[in-house]
């Protein structure tokens, strides 16, 4: 998996040492250090795993489902036995901490789970007798060479969305990783290999925006999954669907929080803590803007502001750390000229997280938790999405100004309120403009049963990550209508 301190791509069964001129660092964003080296593929290694996965896409797609699982059945239980070191890779290339990790890691085993219910999941239907004589049959078939091009902030788990439906369902799949988190990637190849699945069925290219171009374009390439900034999703979606690829981009997020008066603040403040600032907030479903609604401000205003002054900020292998760094100098820069903005937009700052450090890790990447209070609703600030530990606080008179305040933005991943009505949790979750809902839940995550869901400037596309979406997608339906004609005689 490494060789002379650079990352190895998978090809067609094999470690192979990239050809790519240009190397990325990998750095740990705690600690500032750089870690390994990451090729930038060029477009010709996509065109060789394309070749590949088109070949083992003949023996693949015959081989019976019931086998196919097989694979991802040890898949699974090897995943189970190297959740703690795949959990410390994530951590020291990602930042979050390890608890975070291992969660994550166990949202991504879910999907494997999943996919092995592929014999029944992929089923098709029949009629009898549709017309005289006549039977039609639906049946699902895998599509051939399929891609997913992932984001840093979930190395372990997003991999994991695509993956194991594509395989099940007979598709030969590479993945092109994030090139800020490319080892845990390794790790889990390292995994696919000993879970015995045929050579280019499963591969890895690392690499920019070469082998992203690549992937796109290459005719043999039949569909590509996407997750990461709304900007890029456009872009992929784009370019996939203007070369007749299938696609599904999932976007950012400005993820609004209806919190009312008769919430539990003390359950409330907790949760909501947890969702805007885990993973250091850098996640498609992170709480980003919480509105109050009357007597909810100023209680839930002082116990958030409380939380995210005390929340323990470090190196995510620490003891104790409950929120680590973000990914890049840059990322930190950007993040904390947004709070900039904000104050310049007229918001109050009542907890300020920049120009702090972590004692020992000085050199990292920190930006402590925020919360912007009096954010303006048609400001810039309340639409940007931030992917830092920033709250935005706004306020309003009643559910229906706060609905309105949730719907006022172009993303729609993810929405929720805190409430003790049952009421207003029902007025909420059919006027809420979002895919994703939560009714007392901070972090409204779908498990791997169900899509993940996401409207608007969110995703692009038809069908989404997990569960049937990801079978659907996978697959292409065949009706067959036959008849037969009564030919024999009849002997008595």
């Amino acid at each position: 998996m490494i060789d002379s301190g650079d990352l190895l791509n998978y090809v067609n069964g094999r470690w192979e040492r990239s050809s790519a001129s240009g190397l990325l660092n990998i750095t740990n964003p705690a600690t500032a250090k750089v870690m390994i080296q990451v090729p930038l593929s060029p477009a010709a290694e996509v065109t060789a795993a394309v070749e590949a996965g088109q070949v083992a896409f003949q023996t693949w797609r015959a081989t019976p489902v019931g086998e196919r699982i097989q694979h991802l059945f040890k898949l699974k239980a090897l995943l189970d036995e190297n959740i703690d070191d795949i959990a410390r890779t994530i951590t020291n290339e990602c930042g979050k901490t390890l608890a975070e990790s291992m969660g994550e890691l166990r949202r991504g085993i879910e999907n494997v789970e999943v996919a092995c219910g592929a014999p029944i999941l992929m089923q098709g239907y029949n009629n009898e007798d549709i017309a005289q004589g006549i039977d039609e049959h639906m049946f699902r078939q895998p599509l051939g060479v399929v891609a997913a091009i992932t984001p840093f902030n979930f190395p372990g788990m997003i991999p994991l969305w695509f993956l194991p439906y594509a395989l099940a369902t007979g598709n030969c799949f590479i993945l092109k990783p994030s090139e800020k988190v490319a080892m845990t990637s390794q790790k889990l190849f390292a995994l696919l290999d000993k879970a015995g699945f045929p050579a280019g069925v499963v591969q890895l290219v690392n690499g920019g925006k070469e082998a992203v171009d690549a992937l796109l374009d290459h005719p043999g390439v039949r569909a590509v999954s996407f997750v990461g900034s709304t900007p890029v999703a456009k872009y992929i979606y784009s370019r996939a669907t203007a070369n007749g690829k299938r696609a599904q981009c999932q976007g950012g997020a400005k993820n609004p929080v209806v919190i009312m008066a008769d919430a539990d603040m003390d359950m409330t403040t907790q949760i909501m803590a947890d969702s805007a600032f885990g993973c250091a907030g850098q996640r498609c479903l992170a709480a980003s803007v919480a509105i109050t609604v009357g007597d909810a401000r100023r209680t839930f205003t002082e116990m958030i502001a409380d939380a995210a002054a005390s929340r323990v900020v470090g190196y995510g292998l620490d003891r104790g750390v409950q929120m680590g760094p973000v990914i890049t100098p840059e990322s930190k820069t950007r993040i904390e000229s947004l709070i900039g903005k904000g104050v310049q937009e007229g918001a109050r700052v009542i907890v300020d997280g920049r120009n702090r450090s972590v004692k020992g890790y000085e050199e990292g990447f920190f930006v402590y938790p925020t919360v912007l209070d009096n954010v303006d609703p048609v400001s810039e600030t309340a639409h940007t999405e931030i992917f830092g530990p920033v709250l935005s606080l706004m306020h309003a008179v009643s559910i229906e100004q706060a609905v309105e305040l949730v719907n006022h933005r172009a993303y729609g991943n993810m929405a929720c309120i805190f409430t003790n009505s049952g009421a207003a949790a029902r007025h909420f979750r059919h006027h809420a403009d979002a895919g994703n809902v939560g009714i007392n839940i901070g972090v409204a995550a779908p498990m791997a049963y169900f899509p993940f869901s996401g409207w608007n400037d969110s995703f692009f596309g038809d069908l989404h990550a997990q569960a049937r979406h990801g079978v659907e997608f996978y697959t292409q339906t065949k009706v067959v209508v036959e008849r037969w004609p009564q030919t024999w005689s009849r002997q008595f």
